[in-house]
């Protein structure tokens, strides 16, 4: 039986994503492994979780090494020396802010219905960018309220149990305290009181 068709979007329960996450990078090393076996290839693979946690694999050597190599070739084979960006001067940040923040407030009007005509592709891009920002910034802090809550949950769970334990153990002490076998009598005892005396 053959396996349906993956829809290739982004997995929204994270426990699904990282078991996804998981398989599939297992996966890719080991093709990465055969890759290299089978001809004679270096491979440099490295992968870095949501979580920010670096996986690599240097087939051959190291990935130092390995990255080395890829900076000698790529600047052999470069037409032009690679220059740093200058940094930008106050008033032009500031225009690139303002430009940022009109393109945002725009993209704002149109999602809500006030906005006139439609977007241009530059603007729709900048948009889905700070969209994507934003819901990963949304979403990190659920996680982080989520993990918070859970923490309180397993705080709360011990401090129930230590209370359960110490009422089990309070009830079993009282328990065997109180369970004495009485002794028969036929002796009736006086109960003296002001009154005057009752015999039980």
């Amino acid at each position: 039986m053959a396996r349906g068709k993956v829809q290739l979007k982004r997995i929204e329960n994270p426990v699904h994503r990282q078991v996804t996450f998981c398989k599939r990078r297992a996966g890719l090393l080991k093709k990465a492994k055969e890759l290299s076996v089978l001809c004679d290839a270096e491979i440099g693979l490295v992968i870095f979780s949501a979580h920010g946690k670096l996986y690599e694999l240097a087939t051959k050597g190291t990935m130092q090494g390995l990255i080395e190599k890829y900076l000698k070739f790529t600047r052999g084979t470069q037409s032009e020396a690679i220059t740093e960006p200058r940094p930008l001067d106050a008033k032009e940040e500031t225009d690139v802010l303002k430009q940022e923040i009109e393109t945002l407030q725009k993209g704002i009007r149109y999602l809500f219905g006030g906005g006139l005509g439609t977007l241009k592709m530059d603007e729709l891009q900048v948009l889905e960018k700070n969209l994507e920002n934003w819901m990963y910034h949304v979403r990190t802090m659920k996680m982080n309220i989520m993990l918070q809550e859970i923490q309180a949950l397993r705080d709360k769970e011990g401090t129930l149990k230590a209370a359960n334990k110490y009422l089990h153990d309070l009830v079993l002490e009282n328990t065997s305290v109180t369970n004495f076998v009485p002794f028969a009598t036929d002796t009736s005892y006086p109960l003296i009181i002001q009154d005057g005396i009752f015999q039980l």
